[in-house]
């Protein structure tokens, strides 16, 4: 990544484990709520074989919940998404694609509170990679598939951590990401929203207000 390559939209290519990765920054709103500090975002997207793209709509309402708040936000396409080379690694290798993207995020930005999110597929890629991460502001995990990619294995996330799901999931058992929320260790909420599908069709605007509630809760610890 250039320098101050997160003050200014833009897309870009990073070296990734596969080949090159499709990068896309969003800066920081002006005048964002957490002014001090206010960190970096990296969102991880869907299922690459199921449509998922780093334009997805719950991940752009994640990128800007975060931009609002002022974080500037990376987004990025998995291997053999977009503009990304490479092919689908069945959620093992795109761990070593979010790996890297935030390896370069930490370069660039050493001293910057980093934020992590994902939805669906991507909620376990984060899942199963932030303990690899170094230092995590916060955790936000969107309809994590529980009990696929081993999430069912995992004890902790070893952040803040909250986890968005919505009760009419026809994707994901509400009960069941309930359930292993509950079991983790550490500092982890979990937040239901009845109505909600798995792509939160009609509730993007409350799970935006969620997140935000979350992030700021943290900032004030």
């Amino acid at each position: 990544m250039v320098n101050d390559v997160f003050d200014r939209d833009q897309l870009q290519a990073l070296a990734g484990p596969a080949g090159s990765l499709e990068v896309s920054v969003s800066a920081a709103a002006e005048a964002g709520t957490l002014k001090s500090a206010a960190g970096i975002a990296i969102v991880c997207h869907p299922h690459p074989l199921h449509g998922g793209t780093m334009d997805n709509k719950v991940v752009t309402t994640l990128m800007r919940t975060y931009r609002d708040l002022g974080v500037a936000v990376v987004r990025f396409n998995f291997r053999g998404v977009g503009a990304s080379e490479g092919d689908y690694a069945e959620g093992v290798g795109e761990r070593d694609d979010l790996r890297a993207v935030a390896d370069s995020v930490r370069r660039e930005r050493p001293q910057a509170p980093l934020y992590i999110a994902g939805f669906s597929f991507g909620a376990a890629v984060v899942a199963n990679t932030c303990g690899q991460l170094g230092p995590l502001q916060h955790i936000a995990l969107v309809a994590p598939p529980v009990p696929r990619y081993e999430l069912s294995q995992l004890t902790e996330l070893g952040a803040p951590a909250s986890v968005f799901q919505g009760g009419q999931d026809e994707r994901v058992v509400a009960r069941d990401v309930a359930d292993w929320s509950a079991s983790l260790a550490g500092e982890v909420s979990y937040h239901e929203f009845a109505d909600a599908g798995h792509f939160f069709h009609g509730k993007l605007s409350q799970l935006k207000a969620a997140l935000t509630q979350a992030v700021l809760e943290v900032a004030d610890e």
